[in-house]
């Protein structure tokens, strides 16, 4: 995923969690599943001008048939 306009200003953390909402984008994606809002946040910047000590992946709201896609997924994969 490219990231969006509203992404902060990239640091290690940022990137951190671009690279987490990617892999988790793709493995969702192979296993048919596709949230419609995932992005990353970072709620509060560090002490140090622009800075941040870490951010989030926010996985944003879902239909019921996605959250039922997603709880099989899973849950075939706590069964292997």
């Amino acid at each position: 995923m490219t990231p969006t306009p509203r992404e902060p200003k990239t640091t290690p953390k940022i990137q951190e969690a671009l690279d987490a909402r990617d892999a988790l984008a793709a493995a969702l994606s192979q296993a048919g599943v596709q949230l419609p809002a995932m992005d990353i946040r970072s709620p509060w910047p560090d002490e140090r001008e622009g800075e941040t000590s870490y951010a989030l992946v926010h996985l944003g709201v879902c239909s019921a048939p996605v959250a039922h896609a997603l709880a099989e997924v899973i849950l075939n994969g706590l069964a292997r």
